[in-house]
């Protein structure tokens, strides 16, 4: 016996299992078919990373000798073809393996129920996800869960609780990472900027966010938590300037011994404006001079 959704006659309380995944019977409304890849689009805003990578080439794989297991799932779009909403890791798989068409379920959707099914499928199917995915779902989903009549934050995180075990407090600095422009963000998923001094500076405004990407480069350092609070503080109080910011990120990180850290330890040595390259090019030569001379 199927265990029955527990909507209470709300779409935005129900799970993807018991929306979208049952998906043996086709319920009014909606068909299964066999689409050409050509005519499934991803949504027009996507934040699940669909990569080439070993994952990647596994699930070919075994779509080549298999075939598609599960179908994806896909609304029609007003100006052709189809909105592909959970299944574009599978529609690359195919591409790849050289199968032209794979197994969807057709149904209408409106936005909100689209980007509830969008989010739930990659939140149960993924294993890992980006720090960027992560944080976008869960915009996403509680924008969706609002519009559908769950009503103000402190409501639907508690949904984001239940489906994911995430303490409140957690996934509302999730969110906040949306506020990141795309270079920073970019650089907490790669590990280039840590996950607390992030959330710090998701408050500074977008030029400040720039100007402080820019700075992470020239001097090939991040922030740390309490530099990222300084910066906050001051753009709080009007005061950050992009000087204002070089100069906090130009502080030589110290060792537990009061030790500055590599080529830091030289940086008074060097004009103002001299950026991190600048510096270790000119260390790396100096020896090098030295030693073509002691042995000429």
């Amino acid at each position: 016996m199927s265990r029955k959704p527990q909507t209470n006659g709300n779409l935005a309380l129900a799970g993807f299992d018991d929306i979208f995944r049952n998906t043996a019977t086709p319920i009014a409304g909606e068909s299964v078919a066999d689409l050409p890849l050509t005519e499934l689009h991803p949504p027009d805003f996507h934040p699940f990373h669909v990569l080439d990578d070993q994952s990647m080439t596994r699930l070919a794989k075994n779509i080549k000798q298999n075939g598609v297991r599960e179908p994806g799932l896909a609304r029609p779009r007003n100006e052709g073809g189809y909105e592909l909403l959970c299944g574009n890791r599978r529609k690359r798989a195919c591409e790849l393996a050289g199968i032209p068409a794979m197994p969807v379920i057709i149904r209408d959707l409106d936005d909100n129920s689209a980007a509830l099914a969008m989010v739930d499928s990659n939140l149960e199917q993924r294993d890992k996800l980006l720090y960027s995915e992560k944080a976008w779902a869960y915009r996403i989903k509680m924008d969706a869960l609002n519009h559908n009549g769950i009503k103000g934050d402190m409501l639907s995180v508690e949904v984001l609780v239940e489906q994911t075990g995430e303490s409140k407090n957690q996934i509302f600095r999730l969110v906040r990472l949306t506020e990141l422009i795309v270079t920073l963000l970019d650089k907490v998923d790669a590990r280039q900027l840590s996950f607390n001094p992030a959330v710090e500076l998701s408050y500074l405004t977008q030029v400040e966010q720039s100007a402080v990407a820019s700075a992470m480069e020239e001097y090939c350092v991040k922030p740390s938590l309490s530099q990222a609070a300084r910066l906050k503080k001051m753009s709080k109080d009007g005061a950050l300037t992009p000087e204002a910011i070089k100069k906090i990120l130009a502080e030589a990180k110290k060792t537990p011994k009061g030790e500055p850290v590599g080529t830091m330890r030289f940086r008074k040595y060097f004009p103002p404006d001299y950026s991190q390259k600048q510096m270790d090019a000119v260390i790396i030569e100096l020896p090098t001079d030295w030693k073509a001379r002691a042995t000429s």
